[in-house]
């Protein structure tokens, strides 16, 4: 498991939107224009929206967003881990300390979109791997050949997370 910090950060901060400059750029450099849903700093800033990072005495790590679709309903954003961190657990803490913010906040259900190309494998098979499954695409998302939808049920006492 890895060490470190999760607490709520400032999309505006500068390390913060260092990393988050590269999750755009990755998305970006994946997915045709019209698929590239990360969100940039000032999406973020939407009250709807919470930005955690994830902190190692200080070195920015990895962030990942929540983001309240309705009363019931939160989706993931903005998951992102330093290409130097990768491979050590960030990535499942960060995901999981969410899903737990989620209970706490009193959602029923947390979704997201990523990539369906072969770049965004790790991503999916982590988000499987905390418990997601495939579903249909959810708010504002349409079909698209390029994104795969996934979900986890709050109410399943089964759920990984």
């Amino acid at each position: 498991m890895a060490e470190g910090e999760i607490s709520i950060d400032d999309p505006r901060a500068t390390d913060v939107r260092q990393l988050l400059e590269r999750h755009l750029a990755f998305a970006n450099s994946h997915s045709p224009p019209e698929d590239v849903h990360a969100l940039d700093v000032d999406a973020l800033l939407d009250p709807a929206v919470t930005l955690f990072s994830f902190r190692l005495n200080g070195e920015l790590l990895a962030v990942g967003a929540l983001k309240q679709l309705d009363r019931q309903h939160a989706e993931l954003k903005s998951m992102h881990t330093a290409q130097a961190a990768r491979g050590r657990g960030i990535g499942r803490v960060m995901v999981d300390h969410l899903i737990g913010v989620a209970r706490g906040c009193g959602f029923r259900r947390v979704s997201l979109e990523t990539g369906s190309m072969p770049a965004f494998a790790p991503a999916r098979s982590l988000y499987a791997n905390a418990g997601f499954r495939p579903c249909e695409p959810f708010g504002d998302y349409s079909p698209s050949r390029n994104s795969t939808f996934m979900t986890l049920s709050l109410d399943d006492p089964d759920s990984v997370a």
